[in-house]
């Protein structure tokens, strides 16, 4: 045993080495990849575990801003019995009689604003100012400004669904409500998936919005709500993975880069993180990793990359996958992004 280490991280680092993920995709043709992607959908479904009724969506609208290219509207719907969740809806201004806009859901990642910097909410205030400029945070913001419809929700137990607070003193949030939705049968994730879902189905209700064109893209934990709300939804027809895609034995095994709202119970016995993303497969999709991401070390990014790949190029569509990799640290890069959903959002504008 090493001597650095102590007998615990020894310990799974070991364990790890004999984990083959028995759904990791292999094939050859595209036949195989139609088989491994109904077996990886079906298993992830049940590793998710059941998924709340949905209900009536009740959307209340809360009030709206002019923010000169684009009205920003605030909302809450319902989306299980208990539980409701705000968000805001930007909509790009002097939209036609009947014109149909195409839409993207920006998911938020980790941090004390949730959903507030994603659409460009600062209320003046230098700490939210300054969470925008480090992360190029409020994609929400510029994608409306590019002429999409877009919607900013909060996650749990992100943001105004925690009043802006941490309610454990040294203990991270995350980590307490997996358990307590554990205690209850339920899994964090699946419920911000379905949370997803619901923003999906509130979004739908929006006369402007063209059903056949709706994206999904999102930053650190922001992308891992995209990778699976794209890959379990097909309402999605493009998604942005920022600064997420790696491997299990970098970010939970070799680091503890992981809280319980990105959890999956026993996933790595079955799929890494680049297999669940090739879910999206067929459809289009872009990564954007940071060559000097901290929370994602690069070297696995590119690990994950090739598996990616070869997921695609089993698919047949290895054109509709995309990378971004830039010179940055762990943040929206927004070279490649633009450019990305015009071609696959805009082209029947």
């Amino acid at each position: 045993m090493p001597e650095f280490l102590n007998s615990m991280e020894w310990y799974y680092l070991a364990e790890e080495k004999d984990v083959v993920p028995s759904l990791s995709f292999k094939g050859r043709s595209r036949q195989d990849f139609e088989r491994w992607h109904s077996d990886l959908k079906t298993k992830l479904l049940e590793l998710l575990g059941k998924f709340p009724e949905k209900v009536s969506l009740e959307s209340d609208k809360l009030g709206e801003k002019d923010c000169g290219d684009f009205i920003r509207g605030k909302y809450t719907i319902a989306t299980e019995k208990n539980m409701r969740l705000s968000l805001y809806l930007l909509k790009p201004k002097n939209i036609p009689p009947e014109k149909k806009l195409p839409a993207i859901l920006c998911c938020h990642g980790h941090g004390p604003f949730g959903k507030d910097p994603v659409a460009g909410v600062t209320l003046n205030q230098p700490e939210r100012e300054g969470n925008i400029r480090e992360l190029n945070y409020n994609y929400g913001e510029q994608m409306a400004k590019r002429g999409y419809i877009t919607i900013c929700p909060d996650f749990r137990p992100f943001g105004e669904r925690v009043a802006y607070s941490e309610p454990y003193a040294n203990r991270d949030k995350c980590n307490i409500y997996f358990i307590k939705g554990l205690l209850l049968g339920q899994v964090l994730l699946a419920r911000n998936i379905h949370d997803g879902m619901c923003v999906l189905d509130f979004l739908l209700t929006q006369k402007e919005v063209d059903p056949e064109r709706i994206g999904c893209m999102g930053l650190s934990f922001g992308g891992t709500m995209t990778t699976y709300i794209s890959a379990l939804d097909e309402r999605i027809k493009a998604a942005d993975i920022i600064c997420y895609l790696t491997t299990t034995r970098h970010y939970a095994i070799e680091t503890p880069n992981f809280c319980g709202s990105q959890f999956v119970p026993y996933l790595y016995k079955y799929a890494d993180v680049a297999d669940v993303a090739g879910l999206i497969a067929p459809r289009p999709l872009l990564v954007e990793s940071g060559v000097n991401d901290t929370c994602f070390n690069f070297e696995f990014s590119r690990k994950a990359h090739k598996q990616l790949k070869r997921i695609y190029e089993v698919a047949g569509t290895r054109d509709r996958l995309e990378f971004d990799i830039f010179l940055g640290e762990h943040s929206f890069a927004g070279n490649k992004a633009f450019s990305f959903f015009d071609k696959y959002l805009k082209r029947c504008s």
